[in-house]
């Protein structure tokens, strides 16, 4: 199991001013914190209530359809290209870059075992767009888009000049070449999907996007290029055993949940930075920083009282950000927190030749790189234990399909914990909507007509 060690945000390591008493607090929010967790497992199966991601490590039948499919198509396709964004795309891309081989898709055949290429489309970019067009043969590409509404505009743009150039290329037989997940009752890439004949995965009621990493969306392109969504599977469900404890001093979601509450109502940290010492988890942050974002950024409460409420993330990645960020982090406004993950056993040692003996960089000689890292990474939390800093650090043994499936899943229930404790409604994002609705007006979708006067008068007067 993945562990949190939280020492370094008690006050008996960095004082009263930056610190908490955190036997204290444990003691005294045990009660709140039992009664959040059997709530929320009490809920899971409710209608309405968003929590169905917490049921998606027992979903079995999507995981054998998903397994045939990819078993069916497995040989055909040269290359997956992923259509989507925000949590259509970053659960794909953070889970991808964790576990597949380093720079996978410059690899040859043989040494992917014959897995295909993955790529994300997760923005409009009409460079990236074209560039991606002249490096992919899209006659030899499997197209997955993805957008549970169905008429997302980013995607189903994207998904429209994909569609027109692989007809034209392909004929009829293009429809074999794309895969949709979507919906199942309706949205106009559903109604597309019955028409057209493509193959569809369904994204279950209530989950939000942030929250569909281990449905379908994540799981169809991770059994495509050979991941083993079993293990995902097992860890999902071995984590969410261990996260139903009511004991704070057992539970590491509960414990993350609320150190990240009491950092910001009681000493005023409302930053949270995420900082993996692993390049392959790099991606885990951008993925972090919608969940945090977007769940925990409200304006009102579940009181409808006006609150302004949410802990701003920021991504950052070690070794590299120590020769940025970090002067920040130490010697900056206090008000920060920073959860680091650290890989215990790396899947490669890399040595470090005894080299420029004679010179000051002589004492790396005969170390490794793997030593060198995870000392950049202790070194870091000694550093800001020096200037008062909290942090907290998440250890993975190995980065795995098992325990970046452990990763994740504490991640979103710790999400779900501390929405809980802001009395807040985590799963909403109503200010996205709104700005959905903008560009629905400005692009001219039916409908918006009025919103698009007032829109465009408004633009011009800012």
């Amino acid at each position: 199991m993945i562990k949190l060690n939280y020492r370094k945000t008690d006050s008996a390591i960095i004082g009263a001013d930056n610190g908490l008493n955190l036997e204290e607090e444990f003691t005294n929010y045990q009660e709140a914190i039992t009664n959040i967790i059997t709530s929320l497992n009490q809920r899971k199966d409710k209608p309405g209530q968003n929590l169905q991601w917490m049921n998606l490590g027992y979903n079995e039948e999507t995981v054998w359809y998903v397994k045939e499919f990819a078993s069916m198509v497995r040989n055909r396709f040269d290359n997956i290209l992923v259509l989507g964004i925000g949590g259509s795309a970053l659960g794909g891309i953070a889970v991808t870059e964790a576990l597949l081989k380093p720079y996978w898709n410059l690899l040859t055949n043989e040494q992917r075992n014959n897995f295909p290429r993955i790529f994300f489309l997760d923005n409009i970019d009409p460079d990236s767009m074209n560039g991606l067009f002249d490096v992919i043969d899209l006659k030899k590409t499997l197209v997955n888009v993805i957008t549970k509404s169905g008429d997302t505009a980013e995607t189903m743009a994207q998904f429209m000049v994909i569609r027109d150039k692989m007809k034209k290329e392909l004929g009829d037989d293009y429809r074999k070449h794309i895969v949709a997940t979507t919906d199942k009752k309706m949205g106009i890439l559903k109604q597309l999907a019955n028409q057209d004949g493509y193959k569809t995965f369904f994204i279950p009621d209530d989950i939000s996007g942030r929250f569909s990493v281990f449905s379908a969306v994540g799981l169809v392109p991770f059994a495509l290029v050979g991941l083993d969504i079993d293990k995902i599977i097992n860890g999902i469900k071995d984590m969410d055993l261990a996260l139903k404890n009511t004991d704070i001093h057992q539970n590491i979601a509960a414990q993350g949940a609320l150190i990240h509450y009491l950092m910001d109502k009681k000493l005023g940290k409302k930053i949270s930075v995420m900082m993996p010492y692993s390049s392959r988890l790099k991606y885990v942050s951008d993925w972090f920083v919608q969940l945090w974002a977007e769940s925990l950024g409200k304006e009102y409460n579940n009181n409808d009282e006006k609150i302004n409420t949410g802990l701003t993330p920021i991504k950052a990645l070690g070794a590299t950000d120590q020769h940025s960020q970090v002067q920040l982090f130490n010697e900056g406004p206090n008000d920060k927190l920073i959860t680091f993950i650290r890989v215990e056993n790396f899947d490669t040692t890399l040595e470090i030749p005894k080299e420029f003996e004679y010179t000051g960089i002589g004492y790396l000689g005969g170390k490794t790189i793997n030593e060198l890292l995870n000392a950049e990474a202790d070194s870091t939390k000694v550093s800001l234990v020096d200037y008062s800093r909290p942090s907290l650090t998440i250890s993975l043994e190995k980065i795995d399909e098992y325990n970046i499936a452990q990763l994740l899943y504490m991640l979103e229930v710790q999400t779900a914990i501390i929405g809980e404790l802001y009395n807040i409604n985590t799963f909403n994002h109503p200010s996205v909507e709104q700005a959905k609705n903008y560009t629905y007006a400005l692009m001219g979708r039916a409908g918006y007509e009025g919103s698009a006067e007032a829109l465009r008068e408004k633009l011009a007067t800012i």
